[in-house]
């Protein structure tokens, strides 16, 4: 992602785990389309 893009405007997802939507992060940026749950504790539920 580029350097000033508002957070309003990042890309979101929806976490099957816990239902709630969570949005892009600089240290998911090289796997975006892997990133399928928005934490550990909610990959550990799953």
């Amino acid at each position: 992602m580029p350097n000033g893009v508002a957070k309003r405007d990042l890309p979101t997802k929806v976490c099957p785990a816990c239902g709630r939507p969570f949005t892009w992060r600089k240290k998911w940026a090289r796997d975006w389309e892997n990133v399928v749950y928005c934490s550990d504790a909610c990959r550990g539920k799953r």
